[in-house]
């Protein structure tokens, strides 16, 4: 088995459905949706014979081997190449908290752990938290007390959150927010730890914890020192 990725898909919401179609074709049920707008300029929407259009934003995890037929799929029947077919990228996961989190967004699909992510010489991560909406201070406050300084959220929306029962032994709503806390490597497993002890599957936040390796970063200097 490969190392583990969060793919994202951005793509026109008028075509978005397509999209999530496909990936359920593919036994792809677990993602998140958030909203977003293109920001291209006019001239380069003249030159393709695109129109501004509001984005679709889909997260999901994927195995290495997975992306690669996934990739093939969207390239074949959807044309992503083509001008307007939108982008889909991945990113290696440094660590989930918990398995049967990750039994959850894998939807069971065996996995081997291998190590923790393919860029070991990192100084910070990106910490992702997906939780019920409403409980964005209770995931906070418990990540600041374990050494982090603040996070980004945005909202979502999830599908395929009945197999939850299944693999958490919870239900959880399909309402979400993702809250994106940059911080130390060092202070990973700490920050991780806490929300996943104060907000995760046993409170109501019912929050689901990952994180990517951070290569660089600019803006966190003055807070560290």
């Amino acid at each position: 088995m490969g190392k583990l990725y969060l793919m994202t898909t951005i793509v026109d919401r008028k075509i978005g459905k397509k999209y999530q179609e496909l990936y359920k074709e593919n036994e792809q049920h677990v993602m998140f949706a958030s909203l977003g707008k293109g920001t291209a300029s006019s001239d380069i929407l003249d030159y393709f014979g695109l129109e501004g259009a509001e984005k679709l934003v889909l997260f999901s995890i994927h195995e290495e081997e997975e992306w690669y037929f996934i990739k093939k799929r969207l390239q074949q029947k959807l044309k992503i190449d083509a001008p307007g077919g939108g982008i889909a990228f991945i990113i290696p996961l440094s660590s989930i908290g918990g398995k049967k989190v990750l039994q959850f967004l894998l939807e069971g699909k065996e996995y081997q752990k291998e190590e923790e992510s393919t860029l070991k010489d990192t100084v910070h991560e990106l910490i992702i938290v997906i939780a019920n909406q409403g409980n964005i201070d209770l995931i906070m406050n418990a990540a600041r007390e374990a050494g982090a300084y603040g996070g980004t959220v945005i909202h979502a929306r999830g599908t395929g959150m009945e197999i939850a029962e299944k693999f958490m032994g919870v239900s959880i709503a399909a309402d979400k927010e993702m809250i994106f806390i940059v911080t130390k490597k060092e202070q990973k497993n700490a920050i991780m730890g806490a929300i996943m002890e104060k907000a995760g599957m046993d409170s109501r936040a019912k929050s689901i914890v990952f994180s990517l390796p951070v290569t660089d970063t600019a803006g966190l200097r003055l807070i560290e020192d």
